[in-house]
């Protein structure tokens, strides 16, 4: 009875630490998503300048990184030559550095509601860089799936108030990007047995991100900034800003780790309603009837591209452990064949 307790007990805990960790996630991706919203919106903070946030929380990132690796010794390093690097962190940090620019770009122009649905896109953009890169097998009814996704995005966007084809252009151009990163990663890293953990791949990827960004800062933004004698650095906006994007990365790490990165699809699910919700009732952004119908038939398509994920993920399981099941048999058959020579 003590035994079949002390199991239950270990069953509830790890169910309570799961839904912590993703709760944790939940509120730190809201908290950032809001909080860049907050500060790059010209009818709040005001302070349009998505590059320049953009290399706050990089060099923020990268020292943090930095004192976690090298001086308080919390995470291993990973061993990389200066080829391996250049060949393939330096090609992921420019992607990530398109990327995080130009979805944070598209805060001024967009509403965060409306940003949510657009992501609905990722998925698409992932499998069809997948497939062009031929690390994802063409399959007609996936393909049947992500333009369904696609279809609910669009009848989303066709009821949006406030639609910028600008903002649009930028959220679409940083989804390509980071399902191109994505990929990349799987090519460049992965399969060369490289694995790196929210922590490292900031130690090695910040660094990069903030020279490439640099070179667009010096031209779009600098310029302006000179001319804004008026503007004063707030320490404790952007501190506590960096330090929640900084907070978020790490809670990836602990999600991923200690449940799976299905659970974090699941959350992000929950995250992006959550989102929507919060940008309808607080920032008063304008949710239509045709946005949410939209949204909803794209939901159901990523809901059902994570569930044939996770179904091909639980039969390549399978496989696995037959394969292992019957190498295991082998090699007791050949060690017993070699006790009965032997005798």
């Amino acid at each position: 009875m003590g035994k079949g307790g002390s199991l239950s007990d270990n069953v509830i805990k790890n169910i309570i630490l799961s839904y912590t960790y993703v709760c944790i996630w939940i509120f730190l991706s809201f908290t950032v998503i809001v909080y860049n919203k907050y500060i790059l919106d010209k009818k709040l903070y005001n302070w349009p300048f998505p590059i320049s946030l953009t290399m706050i929380h990089m060099s923020f990132c990268a020292t943090l990184a930095f004192l976690l690796i090298k001086v308080f010794k919390f995470v291993e390093p990973v061993s990389m030559s200066r080829e391996l690097y250049l060949s393939s962190v330096v090609p992921i940090g420019a992607l990530y550095s398109l990327s995080l620019w130009l979805s944070n770009s598209a805060y001024i122009y967009l509403s965060v509601s409306f940003i949510q649905m657009l992501k609905a896109l990722m998925p698409v953009a992932v499998y069809s860089i997948g497939v062009l890169f031929k690390k994802e097998t063409f399959k007609t009814d996936t393909m049947v799936n992500m333009i369904s996704i696609s279809f609910g995005v669009a009848i989303a966007a066709y009821g949006e108030a406030r639609f910028d084809s600008w903002g649009v252009m930028l959220q679409l151009g940083a989804v390509a990007f980071e399902a191109t990163r994505l990929v990349m990663i799987q090519i460049l890293l992965t399969s060369k047995g490289i694995t790196l953990n929210p922590i490292t791949s900031l130690y090695y990827v910040a660094p990069c991100c903030l020279v490439f960004l640099l070179v667009p800062w010096i031209f779009v933004e600098y310029p302006v900034l000179k001319d804004t004698s008026s503007f004063d650095f707030d320490f404790v906006i952007f501190g506590t800003n960096s330090f929640c994007a900084f907070a978020l990365n790490l809670a990836v790490f602990l999600l991923v780790g200690k449940t799976s990165a299905l659970t974090m699809n699941v959350a992000g699910v929950v995250k992006d309603w959550l989102l929507i919700a919060f940008s309808w009732s607080v920032i008063k952004d304008t949710v239509t009837p045709i946005n949410l119908f939209g949204y909803g038939v794209a939901f159901l398509g990523v809901a059902y591209y994570n569930h044939a994920k996770l179904q091909a993920l639980k039969a390549k399981e399978a496989e696995k452990k037959v394969g292992q099941a019957d190498e295991e048999g082998e090699r007791l058959i050949e060690e017993r064949q070699g006790e009965g020579s032997v005798k």
